[in-house]
C-alpha cells in the first residue's frame, strides 16, 4: 500500500475517532451542530453526484431537502412510522428529481441551472401558498424525534449518533456507485457527453439517473432535518439553502468524494468558531473563503491532491542509455 493511501486512511480513523468521542466533551449545542453537520453533508453528498461527477448543475437542491423534511412532518405528525417516512421521502424525491432530469437532456451549463431555479422557486411558493396541507408562513413545529429499535432518539446526543449511523450508510452507498458501471458512465457525462454516447453509454438514461440519485440524498437529508430541528418552515428552504449547498460543494472540492464533508464543515462549524469576533464573524468568513478559493480553486481536497501529487510522485525511471539530463543519448554514425 502506497504511503499516500495509508496516510489518507490512518486520517480517516483519526476522524472517525474525533466524532464519535466528540458528544463527551462538547455540551449540548455543540452535539446539534455536529448533528446539523452530519445531515447537511448527506444533502452535499446527493449534490456532489450530480454536479461534480455527472456534470449536471443543480440549484435545486435545498428545494429537495425541503420536500423531504415536509414530507417528513406531515405524515409522522399524521401517525406514519418513522421508517416508512423516511424511505418515502427518499422515494418521492428520487420521483421529482427523475423528472427534473428530463431538462438537462436539451439544456446544458446556466440554462439548466435556470431551469433548477425555477423549480426551487416554485417549491418554495407551493410550500408557503399551500396553506391547507403545509400551514403556509406558520410551518410545522413539534416534529416528533423517532424511536429507532427501541433507542429513543430525543436528546442530542442520541440523535447525532443516529445521524452519524445514516452518514456511514450514505457515505457507503455513493461509494458504491461510484465504483460501480453507474459511477463511471457519470463521470463519462462530465467529460464528453458525445464520446461517451459514441462508447454506448444511455446518455439520456444516465443523465435521469444522475439528478434521480443525487435528489434522493437530499429527501433522506430533509427527513433528517425535520426531527433534528423540530421546526421547518418554507424560508428554510429558498434559494439561498441550495446556494450554501453549492458552496460546500465547490468549496469542499467538486468532484471529489471527501468535498463535501469538509466543505459542510467549513460553511457550518467554521462561522460558529468565529462567533468570538463577535459582530465581524461573517465578515471574517466571507473573506476566508474568498482567499481559499483564490488559492484552492478545485476546493479543500483538490488542493491536498495537489500536495500529495508533489510530494509524492514518484521521480521518472531513466532509461540506460539515457543521460541525466533527460535527454536521450544520440546513436553513432
Amino acid at each position: 500500500m502506497s504511503t499516500p493511501r495509508i496516510l489518507a486512511w490512518v486520517a480517516a480513523a483519526i476522524a472517525v475517532a474525533a466524532l464519535l468521542y466528540a458528544p463527551m466533551v462538547l455540551r449540548s449545542y455543540g452535539v446539534y451542530l455536529l448533528a446539523l453537520w452530519a445531515v447537511t453533508t448527506i444533502a452535499a453528498l446527493g449534490l456532489n453526484l450530480t454536479l461534480g461527477y455527472a456534470g449536471q448543475i443543480s440549484l435545486a437542491q435545498g428545494a429537495f431537502v425541503g420536500l423531504g423534511a415536509y414530507f417528513t412532518a406531515l405524515t409522522t405528525n399524521a401517525g406514519l412510522p418513522y421508517p416508512l417516512a423516511f424511505l418515502g421521502a427518499g422515494a418521492l424525491t428520487f420521483a421529482v428529481g427523475w423528472c427534473l432530469g428530463y431538462p438537462a437532456l436539451r439544456v446544458q451549463h446556466h440554462f439548466l441551472a435556470f431551469v433548477t431555479l425555477a423549480f426551487t422557486t416554485l417549491v418554495f411558493l407551493l410550500l408557503r401558498n399551500e396553506q391547507w396541507l403545509t400551514n403556509g408562513i406558520y410551518g410545522i413545529n413539534d416534529i416528533r424525534r423517532p424511536t429507532i429499535l427501541g433507542v429513543a432518539t430525543g436528546r442530542n446526543v442520541s440523535f447525532y449518533y443516529f445521524a452519524l449511523v445514516m452518514l456511514a450508510l450514505f457515505t457507503f452507498v455513493q461509494w458504491w456507485i461510484l465504483r460501480s458501471p453507474w459511477g463511471r458512465a457519470f463521470v463519462a457525462l462530465r467529460e464528453n457527453p458525445l464520446r461517451a454516447a459514441s462508447l454506448g453509454v444511455d446518455v439520456r438514461r444516465y443523465t435521469l439517473m444522475a439528478f434521480a440519485i443525487g435528489s434522493s440524498f437530499g429527501g433522506f437529508a430533509g427527513a433528517l432535518y425535520a426531527p433534528l430541528v423540530q421546526f421547518i418552515e418554507p424560508n428554510s428552504f429558498q434559494l439561498t439553502y441550495s446556494l450554501k449547498l453549492l458552496l460546500m460543494v465547490l468549496v469542499g472540492g467538486a468532484g471529489h468524494f471527501m468535498g463535501p464533508f469538509f466543505g459542510a464543515m467549513i460553511d457550518l462549524l467554521l462561522p460558529e468558531w468565529l462567533r468570538f469576533t463577535q459582530g465581524y464573524y461573517l465578515l471574517i468568513y466571507a473573506a476566508m473563503v474568498v482567499v481559499l478559493m483564490i488559492f484552492c480553486p478545485k476546493g479543500i481536497v483538490g488542493g491536498f491532491v495537489i500536495l500529495r501529487d508533489r510530494l509524492f510522485k514518484p521521480a521518472p525511471v531513466r532509461r540506460p542509455d539515457q543521460p541525466a539530463g533527460g535527454t536521450a543519448a544520440k546513436p553513432s554514425a
